[in-house]
């Protein structure tokens, strides 16, 4: 096992590395210029996501499928992650991490468009999409397919389902001395109750504990940055200047490059947003959109909630923090984030277990969506059911055992999941595009796609 350990870590970290960062990022920016700038309509997407169109097909409102794409991708990433990049590649890796949700809503809002544009209706009168079957559809690329939704199935199992069991666990029994076991019996439990009832019952649930979850972490955010209020500027001004020049944040940043801060926060913004892995554009299909590029426009918030909010609120916070404290040992992202949390006169620690657990919990839900459809692409719906009490049965024994091994596996299933979809938004950008200028550049959102794009049988 240690030897197969450490093949997944080498293999992880070769996935993981500049290549996939540059491939990601240059995608980003490509995309950001082929369909003109799409994150200028920024706000015309959080109009949309919030408003329900309920002549439109689809199985969910676009608020719902929003809303559980972002369980899935706002997790403790975006509270250890973030802290890991700025010990790691100093305060400049929040400005870097900003810049990647930034381009990356581009390509949110790519996947979100060609999710919709192929989309096709199962016999259940569901809708199916995703880059599976836009890699089908758009490129006449099954086996592409098939690849990409095989990793989407095991990685589901990884990064969506024990690693986050695991969290919930081991941070239940530091914080409230409960048994992982007890601990993962109730994950199971509460996880069936919701995901047992499908994309429904998730997106339901999701529209309310996402909001929720969300909003208590940014008021504890902001509460810390009024107690460092003297340190935000100078904060502001240190992530700005050690993006590019890292020794001017002196201290123990002095050994941090422009190479290592654009590294880590460049990694962490994509991890934390999953623009360009291809996982969020499953559930965009689903949502009751009278044209792809609305729901385009909704999908596209998502990164801008995810990194441009979150991820920079943690980013600030935690600057300011090491400005205020100098005593704070930042070589420990998440010791970091914990001293950070603490400076919050009795709520503080509560408050981050609260965000850590119920951002984790959120994920487990989004994840199962995920994986049940790329096993649904396979299978055609009859491994449904067993997928759901495999992934069940899965979060137990997650909480409950080392998931070194887990951990490197998911990352190279997700570092593959990119690979595809990557594929099929580059060689389908011209289709992307298209709809851009029909619908979006010409005034014409308010219009209905054609109906055989959304009959399909699947």
């Amino acid at each position: 096992m240690d030897a197969i350990n450490e093949l997944f870590s080498l293999l992880s970290g070769w996935l993981w590395g500049w290549p996939m960062v540059v491939l990601l990022l240059g995608t980003h920016i490509f995309l950001t210029f082929r369909l003109r700038v799409p994150q200028r309509k920024l706000f015309t997407g959080i109009r949309l996501s919030v408003k329900k169109d309920d002549s439109a097909k689809g199985d969910v409102s676009q608020f719902g499928a929003l809303a559980t794409a972002l369980a899935a991708t706002i997790g403790t990433g975006n509270i250890v992650g973030v802290a890991t990049a700025v010990a790691l590649g100093g305060p400049g890796a929040v400005l870097w991490c900003w810049l990647t949700g930034i381009f990356g809503m581009a390509t949110k809002y790519a996947e979100g468009l060609l999710a919709v544009k192929y989309r096709v209706k199962g016999e259940n009168g569901r809708m199916y999409g995703g880059p599976m079957y836009a890699l089908e559809r758009g490129l006449n690329m099954k086996w592409l397919a098939v690849l990409f939704a095989v990793f989407t199935a095991l990685a589901s199992f990884g990064i969506g389902c024990t690693v986050q069991a695991n969290s919930i666990a081991l941070l239940a029994n530091e914080t409230f001395g409960t048994p992982t076991w007890a601990v993962g019996l109730v994950v199971c439990v509460l996880t069936a109750v919701v995901i047992l009832g499908g994309v429904k019952s998730i997106a339901k649930v999701c529209t309310v504990l996402v909001p929720v979850m969300a909003m208590f972490y940014v008021v504890g955010c902001l509460v810390i940055l009024c107690m460092n209020a003297p340190f935000v500027w100078p904060a502001l001004k240190l992530i700005a200047t050690t993006a590019f020049n890292p020794s001017a944040a002196g201290g123990g940043f002095v050994g941090s490059t422009v190479m290592m801060a654009a590294r880590y926060g460049i990694a962490r913004g994509l991890f934390s947003n999953e623009s360009g892995m291809g996982s969020a554009p499953i559930v965009a299909a689903a949502a009751q959109t009278r044209n792809p590029v609305r729901q385009a426009l909704v999908s596209s918030t998502g990164t801008f909630w995810d990194t441009v909010v979150i991820c920079a609120l943690t980013g600030i916070v935690l600057v300011s923090s090491i400005l205020a404290y100098p005593d704070i040992s930042y070589a420990d992202g998440a010791a970091l984030t914990k001293v950070a949390f603490s400076k919050i006169p009795y709520i503080g620690a509560p408050l981050l277990t609260f965000g850590i657990l119920t951002f984790a919990f959120s994920t487990i839900l989004g994840w199962s969506y995920y994986g049940e459809s790329a096993v649904n692409y396979i299978e055609e719906q009859r491994a449904n059911r067993f997928y759901r009490i495999l992934y069940i049965v899965s979060l137990f024994f997650g909480s409950i055992i080392n998931l070194d091994i887990i951990w490197n596996i998911a990352d190279c299933m997700n570092a593959l999941m990119a690979i595809p979809n990557l594929i099929a938004l580059l060689l389908l950008s011209g289709v992307a595009a298209r709809e851009t200028k029909k619908y979006l550049w010409a005034g014409r959102l308010e219009e209905a796609m054609d109906e055989e794009c959304q009959d399909m049988e699947a």
